[in-house]
């Protein structure tokens, strides 16, 4: 990537976190080249660039500024720590959104569904025809429990871009992330154990903690650095955590990137305390900014940090092809996989191993990041349009998620039923909480190309809240 893009996103994202705000001036051309080290010439580009995105507007004689007009949500506050580990609910909650059959006359804005009619992914459907044409029957055959070695040596290819040193052997391929994330927590816990979570956190992971009978301690998590470190520490010292479970990268549903001095310290407290960290990436390849952000499990040294990835959300989620990269606990992790699933099937295994090996992944996922961060953009235009005055919004810095914090005291769970009723459905924040928290909070998907349906669906969720203020103000 040149330098004046990379100039041109960094001042974007100080722009959408609100380091920069509404008519506050920009450093000057001069002031950037001496600071970047580059020249007055790039950094002129890339003020272009942020001007045709609409984050910067020159003024003659004065320099670039930021758009009066542009005035985005707050972010969401971070949570209150926990006063001790709970044992997870919110599972009718979870079932409520998973069990929703696809309707045409409903927009389902809560599920964590990639866009999957990119014409980028032609060549994987082909792929998984040749598949089933093949005379040898190759995808009919039960595999390694490991997985298709060549299917796990382009991941370790891949995870070079993490800045990890993997070999196939160190991998082992999974039904989807949700299956890695379960092996792995069940490689380490037993039934009463205490696993930290960031919070809020993935609906997935804490109901895999509900079904194995241990209990979340939440850790406050700030919208944009991520789990509190401070915070952490102080659980460390008061309670028996046995593992720590979190989402640094592309988080779901806060979508910030950890800066990678967080994720030092964060694996500095994991050795200092000896706990285990369960690192979920899913999203880590659908980082707007390029080189896509460094995994905790790259500065690794003592193979401590089992990292947990799957297709699901780059390729499609129906193929159910995920893995883990378990360090010291591999053995353990094969036991739970082998007693769980066994053998991962092997068909979509060797036409995504050919998708990548062709050199299709890497236009895919650039098409992709460039569609979601246009998209995350009209959305949270939309959100600020359509909804309560006071709703804050997270800014995403990958993937298609969009966290919406609505006023103290709302009800999310209210205001889905609501919606169903009008044809939408989002997600309500209290699954993402092991004790029903951010009941007020919802998260929409923003995956598929904004549309005049899906703008109504946006304005339709922000009326109904509207409505259901002020009907309790009365």
């Amino acid at each position: 990537m040149t330098l004046y893009v990379n100039l041109a996103e960094l001042l974007g994202t100080r722009i959408e976190q609100g380091f920069y705000r509404p008519g506050d001036r920009l450093p000057s051309v001069r002031a950037l080249s001496v600071e970047h080290g580059v020249s007055l010439s790039t950094v002129q580009q890339a003020y272009r660039l942020l001007e045709d995105n609409g984050l910067a507007m020159p003024k003659p004689k004065s320099g670039y500024f930021v758009p009066v007009g542009r005035e985005l949500p707050a972010l969401p506050e971070v949570g209150r720590p926990a006063q001790r580990p709970v044992e997870i609910s919110q599972w009718d909650q979870v079932l409520e959104l998973i069990r929703a059959v696809p309707r045409k006359d409903v927009i389902q804005m809560g599920r964590g569904m990639p866009d999957v009619l990119s014409p980028t992914l032609k060549p994987l459907l082909r792929s998984l025809a040749r598949v089933s044409r093949r005379q040898d029957l190759p995808g009919l055959y039960y595999d390694n429990i490991l997985g298709c070695m060549e299917l796990r040596e382009q991941i370790a290819r891949l995870s070079l871009d993490s800045g990890c040193q993997l070999m196939a052997e160190d991998i082992v391929i999974t039904t989807g992330c949700h299956e890695a994330l379960s092996a792995s927590i069940h490689a380490i816990c037993e039934p009463g154990d205490i696993v930290a979570v960031d919070s809020p956190s993935f609906h997935g992971a804490m109901q895999t903690l509900k079904g194995l009978g241990m209990k979340a301690l939440e850790i406050p998590t700030d919208p944009v650095t991520g789990i509190s470190l401070e915070a952490l520490e102080l659980a460390l010292e008061q309670w028996p955590i046995k593992v720590i479970q979190l989402t640094p990268n592309c988080n779901n549903p806060l979508g910030y990137i950890m800066p990678e001095a967080r994720k030092r310290a964060l694996l500095t407290l994991a050795q200092r305390f000896d706990v285990a960290i369960i690192e979920d990436d899913v999203y880590g390849e659908l980082a707007y900014s390029y080189p896509r952000p460094r995994t905790i499990k790259s500065f690794d040294e003592d193979g401590r940090v089992l990292l947990c990835s799957s297709f699901s959300k780059t390729l499609a989620p129906g193929l159910r092809i995920g893995w883990v990269a378990p360090g010291r606990y591999l053995e353990r992790v094969l036991h739970m996989k082998y007693i769980s699933t066994g053998s991962t099937a092997t068909q979509p295994q060797i036409a995504i191993a050919e998708f990548l090996k062709n050199g299709h992944f890497e236009p895919h996922l650039r098409r992709m990041r460039t569609q979601y961060q246009r998209n995350r953009d009209v959305i949270i235009d939309w959100v600020s349009r359509y909804f309560p005055v006071g709703t804050r919004a997270s800014r995403p810095q990958g993937s298609f998620m969009l966290w919406v914090e609505l006023p103290e005291g709302f009800d999310t769970l209210k205001l889905n039923r609501v919606l169903v009723e009008q044809g939408v459905q989002v997600a309500v924040g209290s699954i993402f909480s092991a004790s029903g928290k951010y009941r007020n909070c919802l998260r929409m998907n923003y995956a598929a190309k904004p549309t005049a349906q899906i703008e109504e669906a946006v304005r339709t969720v922000g009326a109904a809240a509207i409505k259901m203020l002020a009907e309790a103000a009365d």
